[in-house]
């Protein structure tokens, strides 16, 4: 006989879901390059439904990867979980490595969509010729701050989105399917991934977050210093909507 209390696998999409469900009205506030959002986890929730159900609809699923070459920024949060919340992963690239590490990580994992903000639309440009893989860049910025470019495939975030569907319902995945790859800075030689779960994620969230480690709740604000493509930002997109949290979102000045 199985006790079926509480029986749900632990997903990153459940996280953000308890997140908007119980501090819907707490705030995100972020700053990227020339623009400063608040909004609040009910919003993100909103959003990164949008975000998957677009991702969705080019044929993305279980398996696919994504990467992101970008700070953080409540796009980049919505990432998170609009990619992993259909069983994709996401590739954090790190901005801070030097360019042919970067070409690497990309090349290695071989996606054909790559998620950018403005403050690292150079560095990007600089990349292209050594990316084998990527057709597609999605400028994560408002309409009215797209930018004269070279890189093919550009797509501006909110046009994305705005073709998702609100009413989408995340699918129920296996816990132990892989969510997040972030690379380390390959000081013994090219960088090493490290594929993290949605379970292995949530439990490190909860033991990190909890009265032993940070000792989070609803009273707390917290500011993501750590880049969100360092070990997954130490579990700071997770740590907002888990515990109630105001989380604010430095952008490039992470």
């Amino acid at each position: 006989m199985l006790g079926l209390n509480q029986d749900f696998p632990l997903l990153l999409s459940s996280v953000l879901e308890h997140g908007a469900l119980n501090f819907g009205a707490v705030e995100v506030v972020s700053h990227g390059h020339d623009e400063a959002v608040r909004s609040n986890y009910a919003e993100v929730a909103a959003r990164a439904r949008l975000l998957g159900s677009a991702l969705a609809a080019t044929g993305l699923g279980p398996d696919g990867f994504v990467g992101s070459l970008a700070w953080n920024t409540h796009r980049h949060l919505e990432l998170f979980y609009g990619v992993t919340g259909i069983g994709a992963v996401l590739h954090t690239a790190n901005p801070r490595l030097p360019p042919a590490q970067i070409a690497y990580t990309i090349n290695f994992t071989g996606y054909r969509t790559l998620f950018i903000d403005l403050d690292t639309l150079a560095l990007a440009e600089s990349l292209l010729p050594s990316l084998e893989t990527v057709e597609q860049f999605v400028i994560m910025a408002p309409r009215a701050l797209m930018p004269e470019t070279v890189l093919p495939g550009v797509v501006c975030y909110e046009d994305f989105i705005a073709a998702g569907d609100p009413a989408f319902a995340w699918p129920v995945l296996d816990e132990r399917a892989a969510a997040l790859l972030c690379f380390t800075s390959g000081t013994t030689g090219v960088p090493k991934g490290a594929l993290y779960s949605h379970r292995g994620t949530v439990l490190s969230a909860l033991s990190t977050g909890g009265g032993n480690g940070w000792g989070l709740s609803a009273d707390d604000a917290i500011l993501a210093v750590p880049g969100f493509f360092h070990c997954n930002g130490w579990a700071i997109p997770f740590f907002g909507p888990m515990y109630g949290a105001k989380l604010v979102l430095p952008g490039r000045r992470a």
